[in-house]
């Protein structure tokens, strides 16, 4: 039986980790092993800020309608409340969108969340 050779499979993952260092600057674009390094790290980094990206988001959401509600003389926490209690489910993302850009409903919601407490 012939000798099993690993040329071809070696030669495609190497390609494959320089083809995703491309762009990276000196050896890590050019050299397998600090390539292959430097390609683990940042596909760690990628995962991570995708988890992140999500509490970034929320908090940018958050502030946005903050502000909106210092603007009607309410805090956030308890125009959150009042909303609650009125049985509105409007989303932080759609509540922020509002604040910024349709001031008026997002002065009648928060009329509706006084009203309730």
């Amino acid at each position: 039986m012939a000798r099993v050779k690993g040329a071809i499979m070696t030669r495609k993952r190497r390609k494959k980790v320089l083809k995703l260092a491309k762009g990276y600057w000196g050896g890590k674009s050019r050299l397998f092993r600090t390539a292959n390094q430097a390609v683990m790290k940042s596909l760690a980094y990628a995962y991570v800020g995708r988890k992140n990206k999500k509490r970034d988001f929320r908090s940018l959401w958050i502030t946005r309608i903050s502000a909106g509600c210092k603007m009607n003389g309410i805090n956030y926490s308890t125009f959150i409340y009042g909303l609650k209690k009125a049985g509105i489910s409007l989303n932080r993302k759609m509540l922020s969108e509002l604040a910024v850009n349709d001031a008026q409903a997002f002065t009648a919601l928060v009329e509706k969340a006084k009203a309730a407490l």
